[in-house]
């Protein structure tokens, strides 16, 4: 019942000869990406620690829309690169190291997608929360003063 993995990565662009080598090859990536998640970390550019928009304001229109984009546009571009970067070596140590892609296409399925939504539940919820603690430390009215 022993089959061939597949051996290529990033749909097919770098193949390579055996399972050791594309072990290395993941794991070389992953490193890489963990390199510059480490070295925006330290480093905070100022381009991306501002936020691409303000809130709305005024009326239900603007509410309905400060609802809908804040989770996507208001956040910090370093916060959503981070995001993306986590979510990329997620997906790879899945998809690789997990075997999933050799797996059949509804077990795929069920097992990304359920991923998927619960790390984006998961998100949704640290940056509201994340928000709320914010204020409630920052705010004008604020009993607790505390620098983080």
């Amino acid at each position: 019942m022993a089959h061939e993995h597949k051996l290529e990565i990033f749909r097919g662009l770098v193949k390579f000869k055996s399972n050791t080598s594309k072990i290395w090859g993941v794991l070389i990536f992953l490193t890489i990406v963990t390199a510059v998640e480490v070295v925006l970390g330290i480093y905070k550019p100022d381009m991306f620690m501002h936020t691409w928009m303000d809130p709305f304001e005024g009326g239900f229109f603007a509410t309905i829309g400060n609802i809908i984009l804040s989770p996507i546009v208001y956040i910090k571009p370093l916060n959503f690169i981070f995001i993306a970067l986590t979510i990329v070596k997620a997906y790879y140590i899945t998809w690789d190291f997990m075997h999933m892609r050799d797996e059949t296409g509804s077990m795929r399925k069920m097992v990304v997608w359920t991923s998927v939504f619960l790390i984006c539940y998961l998100v949704f919820i640290l940056l509201q929360e994340g928000g709320y603690v914010f204020d409630i430390y920052n705010g004008e009215d604020a009993l607790i003063k505390k620098d983080f």
